[in-house]
């Protein structure tokens, strides 16, 4: 992600008096009316109440209750009968009460919610049950509630038919869109059919409500109906049926074609477009903030580089010898510092900020495909900006455009569109922002007392109204399409259905709507031929709702586009932030990054909201210990073996775990290694130093350990299993020790995030990965760093030794503290490397024959299956390679 979120407090528990004794205190709040009267049996008024006791582990559960207008049992109350498996009950006679107040405890000082011995009842609150059958699960009452233990009727009720199907085409494309069918467990697929044309009828399965249907015949009219079907295979009927008319086909294809190759072969080089070379100053915008933040007085706005820029130094990337490029979301944003791309406010629209004439988005893809070079999307499927999402929700703000607010609210011009970069004539502003507020109260709104004065001043002095500021409390926000409450605990549950941060307002992934809005849009840049997704924030969202929706949605798309080819090496990559060095993030299997990478292995309810609770308790029982593991990044002795990616979810990792460690290379490579047996295949872990947010051990600076610590932790990276990354300037140290990101309050020119394009001015084109063809001009003076020449030549080490790339590794046999055996086989190829970092190494049990080293060009010959390695000092290392090229490169400041 790209703003550093700020951890909110928990809500201070309400704790009863507890001066006369334990159960006393826990008796809860006294009411002295008359007892009930006892009703006769023709009167018989009752609640029955069902608790669950799956999270308790408590040996009996008591009910302490009081009804309406009656006393309170005496502590503890009523113990609890076994109903069957995780849940107990007990049925109350109300008497001629409508219902009672509920508390639950173990009977022994332990109270629902809290362990301490202090009633904490239900986060301070007792529960309300009513006649009727009630159950009470995780702190949840649900009313008039079906009985938990009865036996499940077999589901035979069909969903209901799709309505408002609608087709429309253009060029030989139809989209085909309806509203979601409803159904008493849930729709998990649709079945659309088409008829027309000449190759007869279709009938694809798909999982959202959007269908696109590609590579049409010209001016032919197709006709779709679409049926829905539940998880017990029941079928509704058939919707209205919905035409379109296809007309000629387009004379150029709008997308482009991604490269389909393995993505292990490409070193990641990772840049904020916004801040990395600026090759058109036209579309450069500071945003409301930039005399505060200082940006102002440096001439430097926070959207400065853009496409155009990235495209003219393509061939500054590659003769560093990467072939795939990361960049920063390119949906246009909206926020008050939103350079870097975090803060999505049309998901469906490129942000002008970052394009140019000649240098659209479309452009930059087709640039770098030309030149052998991938581009990695990152996208957000956890959250919008604080103003919404333009297409699925946006609030509507309050503002008095009188003297003390006019500053702030811009006058409204309904024929004006908010995009970043045009600027709205009245306010003189490309931020206007009077397209949010409104002095009516809006239709459909939901704040409380939207528009009423808080009783609050702000700093300045002026009345502070409600609903002036988006945030997750205010009611602003569709409950069914945004979440409505802070994180509290950020390896709990809530930690993945509440906001992390008030610019980011977090969707309801689980709705069908938001789903279907942000599979829509990332159609599109699949459509465009993008090679991969980094995946932000992506523990905020169950792992459940990715390998149901979003996941599957991926691969079906660059299925349906550019074949199953390219959508087997379509690299999807997520962000699972643990800042923490334990193999699992402090014990919590649900927010830990190799959780991510396994397919589920239960069937969980139908309706998607229910499946990630069930899932989060699932596997948060499960525990660490009862995980799957995985063999797939590990030889076999000395045999590559092929891996089994059979229960592979569709998700790569950033691999936090090193990057946490990587104060130094042997922390990193030591952390690594333990963590990759519970990764489905460590093989494809995305590797990084630093980043745009965090430096080593949560550092808030970018790297500083020096330029000999930075030689060896690259030595690592480009040998040692995974993808080495690097973030922009590091080549250079660019920036390090400087904070990373201070947001609004300093310069960016202060920061990691600073503008790098100065160190890019003058000409250079590349010969090759990793090799420059010429270069002129401050650029030259860049290329000429030690670092670089140090990359240059991992690189071209890398791409000649495929066990670099894509092999499995051992340490079996081998002494040394950064040194391993890696082994790829496939076909007619057969790569063979032992590689020690920085220290001596010995290596016994390998295949004898002739060992070739790519860096010096050392010939080594094994009769013994033993070979010694001296040490080649940091920073330096060792690769041979069996039967290999031998010396790849030249000599450079640390390998030689």
């Amino acid at each position: 992600m790209g703003r550093i979120p700020l951890r909110r407090s928990r809500r201070p528990f309400l704790a009863a008096a507890v001066a006369t004794g334990l159960l006393g205190a826990l008796a809860g709040p006294p009411d002295p009316g008359p007892a009930p009267m006892e009703p006769t049996a023709a009167e018989a008024n009752t609640a029955t109440v069902f608790y669950y006791t799956k999270t308790k582990n408590w040996s009996s559960v008591h009910l302490h209750y009081a009804p309406d207008g009656g006393t309170w049992t005496t502590a503890p109350g009523t113990r609890m009968e076994a109903a069957c498996a995780h849940w107990v009950k007990e049925t109350v006679d109300l008497g001629p009460a409508a219902g009672l107040a509920a508390t639950f405890n173990n009977g022994g000082g332990t109270w629902d919610n809290n362990g301490n011995g202090v009633w904490d009842n239900n986060n301070s609150a007792d529960y309300a049950l009513t006649t009727g059958t009630s159950t009470v699960r995780d702190r949840t009452v649900t009313k008039d509630a079906k009985d938990p233990c009865a036996a499940e009727e077999p589901d035979t009720e069909a969903p209901t038919a799709p309505t408002e199907v609608t087709a429309s085409a253009t060029h030989t494309s139809v989209v085909l869109s309806w509203d979601a069918s409803t159904d008493d467990t849930g729709v998990t697929k649709y079945q659309v059919t088409r008829t027309g044309g000449t190759k007869g009828t279709l009938v694809t399965d798909i999982g959202s409500t959007v269908f696109s249907d590609t590579g049409l015949e010209e001016r032919t009219a197709y006709t779709y109906t679409v049926k829905a079907v539940d998880a017990a295979g029941n079928t509704s009927p058939a919707s209205a049926a919905a035409t379109a008319t296809t007309g000629e086909k387009a004379p150029e294809p709008a997308s482009g074609t991604p490269l389909g190759t393995d993505p292990r072969q490409d070193p990641i080089y990772f840049v904020l477009t916004a801040r990395f070379h600026d090759g058109d100053s036209s579309n450069n915008r500071g945003g409301s903030r930039h005399t505060k933040s200082g940006n102002a007085a440096n001439n430097d706005p926070m959207f400065r580089g853009d496409f155009k820029g990235l495209v003219e130094k393509l061939d500054y990337v590659k003769a560093l010898g990467f072939s795939a490029v990361w960049v920063t979301p390119v949906v246009l944003n909206r926020s008050d510092y939103d350079y870097h791309g975090y803060h999505g406010y049309d998901f469906y629209k490129v942000d002008p900020r970052l394009e140019s004439a000649g240098a659209s988005y479309q452009d930059l893809i087709n640039a770098a495909h030309a030149k052998g070079m991938k581009i990695y999307q990152d996208v957000v499927y956890n959250h919008s900006s604080r103003w919404g999402a333009k297409g699925l929700a946006t609030p509507t703000v309050y503002g008095v455009r009188d003297s003390q607010w006019s500053w702030y609210y811009d006058e409204r011009n309904d024929g004006f569109e908010y995009d970043g970069l045009t600027v709205e004539p009245k306010s003189g502003k490309s931020y206007y922002n009077g397209d949010l507020w409104s002095t009516a109260e809006p239709s459909g709104n939901t704040c409380l007392n939207w528009g009423r004065p808080t009783g609050g001043k702000s700093a300045e002095g002026y009345t502070l109204y409600n609903c002036q500021w988006p945030t997750p409390t205010s009611g602003m926000f569709p409950k069914a399409l945004y979440h409505q409450c802070w994180i509290g605990n950020w390896e709990g549950e809530d930690a993945r259905s509440c906001w992390l941060h008030e610019d980011l307002a977090d969707f309801d992934t689980e709705n069908t709507t938001v789903q279907n809005y942000l599979i829509g849009a990332y159609d599109k840049y699949i459509d465009m031929g993008v090679d991969g997704f980094r995946l932000d924030t992506a523990v905020h969202i169950p792992r459940v709702t990715w390998n149901r929706r979003f996941l599957p949605a991926i691969q079906e798309r660059v299925t349906q586009k550019f074949g199953a080819e390219a959508a087997k090496n379509f690299f999807v990559f997520g962000e699972v932030a643990a800042f923490v060095n334990d193999k699992w993030n402090r014990g919590s299997v649900n927010h830990s990054a190799q959780f991510y990478t396994w397919k589920e292995r239960k069937e969980y309810s139908a309706d998607d909201e229910a499946a990630a609770l069930e899932q989060f308790t699932y596997e948060n029982d499960q525990g660490t210990g009862n995980q799957p593991t995985s063999t797939n990044a590990f030889l076999n002795g000395n045999s590559y073996h092929t891996p089994d990616r059979s229960r592979f979810s569709g998700m790569n990792i950033i691999d936090m775990r090193m990057h946490m460690n990587f104060g130094d290379a042997q922390n990193a490579y030591g952390n690594g290694k333990d963590s990759d047996d519970s990764v489905n295949d460590a093989t494809y872990n995305v590797v990084y130093v630093d980043s745009h947010d965090y430096g080593p051990n949560k550092s808030s600076e970018r790297y500083p350990g020096g330029t000999d610590a930075w030689a060896e932790n690259m030595a690592l990276m480009w040998t040692f299993r995974g993808i080495p990354t690097l973030y922009y300037g590091s080549e250079i140290e660019f920036q390090k020790g400087k904070k990373i990101d201070c947001g609004p309050s300093c310069p960016l020119a202060t920061t990691g995030r600073a503008y790098y394009g100065d160190h890019l001015a003058g000409s250079v084109t590349a010969s090759d990965f990793g090799t420059v063809g010429s270069a002129s001009g401050e650029v030259a003076n860049t290329l000429a760093q030690p670092l670089v020449k140090h990359i240059q030549r991992l690189n071209q080490i890398r791409r000649a030794v495929p066990a670099l790339q894509t092999g499995q590794y051992s340490t079996e046999g081998i002494s040394g503290s950064m040194a391993f055996k890696r082994r790829y086989t496939s076909g007619s190829t057969d790569s063979f490397a032992l590689v020690t970092v920085t220290g001596a190494a010995t290596y016994t049990g390998i295949p004898n024959g002739t060992y070739k080293d790519a860096v010096t060009g050392d010939v080594k010959t094994v009769s013994n299956g033993t070979l010694g390695v001296g040490a080649p000092g940091k920073g330096n290392l060792r690769v041979y390679v069996l039967n290999g090229p031998g010396k790849i490169g030249a000599d450079g400041p640390y390998l030689k």
